[in-house]
């Protein structure tokens, strides 16, 4: 299990997030920024903080948001 970061942090990238993640887990990509889902220890210390409130637990991912966990794997593969 890990967060994504979703739709409201494109073109926001407020970057709190990854002052806080306590594994260095989330990176900035082009757009916004991306949680590797292999390294994230689920702690939810950046949903806390996220002023757009775009970081979700994948298992509560709407269909529409599904799209993002695939970026943040292709962002962490092709990285």
């Amino acid at each position: 299990m890990a967060f994504v970061i979703t739709s409201p942090c494109q073109g926001e990238k407020a970057g709190e997030c990854v002052d806080v993640c306590p594994v260095d887990c989330i990176e900035e990509g082009k757009d916004q920024y991306y949680i590797d889902p292999d390294i994230c220890i689920d702690c939810g210390a950046c949903v806390v903080v996220c002023p757009v409130d775009a970081i979700v637990d994948e298992h509560e991912l709407a269909p529409k948001d599904e799209v993002y966990l695939k970026k943040a794997e292709e962002f962490f593969q092709n990285g």
